[in-house]
């Protein structure tokens, strides 16, 4: 018994990161059903917003409440930011790529994040690409198999099938209009994730709470969903709750995809580091493809099993390389005085689309070091005065 508590108390982050996938693909199901039903995007994202925020108030204003008093206009402003680029733009339109597509492919658009957040910071210059060492030439396959992924899944379907017997027959060419608007619509949410997580590295420096700013983020994001949806759809039909599908998937997602999420990836950084939980983020896009098969009854091609084993080989790569580089160098800028580094966002490609955290939680992870150091070496410096006291 004593050995099965071991293993079971060893194994309890791994559970932990299971459970957060498990709760992607369900979100990913959810979204595709009410949104094929005609759900208003804006009308689902503010709705979830605000119950994301009353999920994270209790810890926010337990845990960091001396925190709030800090929010400049300054962190307000970079806050405003995240909101609109990480939330309005990526999930915006990462909603409507679904609609017009499949969980599953939009789930394959989402395990790019970390390349495209890559090419970013190493266009911009935050982050070198040391294509010339080892680990560097394995970051770079690694992104090339997944861009060739991306491409083969877009381009290439053959030979298709079905798992479950209520399949869905499509029209072929109104299918590929919506597919490659739908495409685009993906790109666009990638793109917008990729200057997001950059946008991350700034915020991490100037205000490492993450609960707090979590819950700032929210708030800012339940006013711009808001504001943004009245401007294109003022119907009440668009706005109005119901006790159907969509009023679960509200709840789902800010009380689960969110919320709890956010603590058990928050729980898992601070016990395996930062690039522990990135690792899972293709088993979603497995859990999603079977689910969505057999529940929805959407076909399974030759080219999306294809891209699917490109991108997660890919991501694989470039995260394990990510994390060697990590632990070799201790931050891949080295040399780069004062140069935030998003290679920690860079590795959270967040296929369940949640709030970021974990650059954050380095931010965290820093000062704590800092302030543990600092008592040590004024205790020995006071523990010096003595002596020279009594000497004397």
């Amino acid at each position: 018994m004593m050995e099965i508590k071991k293993k079971l108390k060893g194994s309890n982050v791994l559970i932990g990161m299971l459970i957060v996938q498990v709760i992607a693909t369900g979100l990913q199901l959810l979204s595709k059903v009410i949104l094929s039903h005609g759900t208003f995007v804006f009308a689902l994202m503010t709705y979830r917003h605000v119950v994301a925020t009353l999920c994270i108030a209790p810890f926010a204003l337990i845990w960091e409440r001396d925190s709030l008093m800090k929010v400049t206009w300054s962190v307000l402003f970079w806050l405003f930011m995240i909101a609109l680029t990480g939330i309005i733009m990526a999930m915006g339109f990462f909603y409507y790529g679904l609609k017009e597509t499949s969980a599953t492919y939009a789930t394959n658009f989402l395990n790019l994040v970390p390349i495209v957040t890559f090419i970013f910071s190493t266009v911009s210059r935050v982050e070198k690409l040391r294509w010339k060492t080892r680990l560097g030439k394995i970051k770079l396959l690694g992104a090339i198999l997944c861009l060739a992924g991306a491409l083969t899944i877009t381009f290439y379907k053959g030979k298709v099938f079905y798992i479950s017997h209520h399949h869905k027959h499509q029209n072929s060419s109104n299918y590929h209009e919506h597919k490659l608007r739908g495409t685009i619509f993906l790109m666009c949410s990638c793109m917008s994730y990729g200057c997001w997580f950059l946008i991350q590295s700034k915020v991490s420096k100037l205000f490492p709470y993450k609960y707090s700013a979590t819950f700032i983020i929210s708030i800012i994001a339940t006013i711009q969903s808001a504001i943004i949806g009245v401007s294109m759809d003022r119907r009440k039909a668009s706005w109005k709750l119901g006790f159907d599908m969509q009023l679960i998937t509200i709840f789902y997602s800010g009380a689960l995809a969110t919320a709890a999420t956010l603590c058990l990836i928050s729980w898992a950084v601070t016990k395996r580091g930062p690039t522990y939980p990135s690792m899972f983020n293709p088993l979603s896009l497995i859990f999603v493809a079977i689910a969505e098969a057999f529940f929805l009854g959407e076909e399974i091609s030759i080219g999306s099993l294809l891209g699917m084993f490109l991108i997660i080989v890919g991501l694989y790569s470039f995260l394990r390389a990510k994390s060697k580089e990590f632990s070799q160098i201790g931050s891949p800028n080295v040399g780069d005085a004062e140069v935030p580094s998003p290679e920690i966002e860079a590795t959270t490609p967040r296929s369940n689309m949640e709030l970021p955290i974990l650059a954050r939680e380095s931010a965290t992870f820093q000062s704590t070091t800092i302030q543990v150091a600092s008592p040590i070496l004024k205790q020995d410096e006071d523990e010096e005065e003595e002596e020279e006291k009594q000497c004397i």
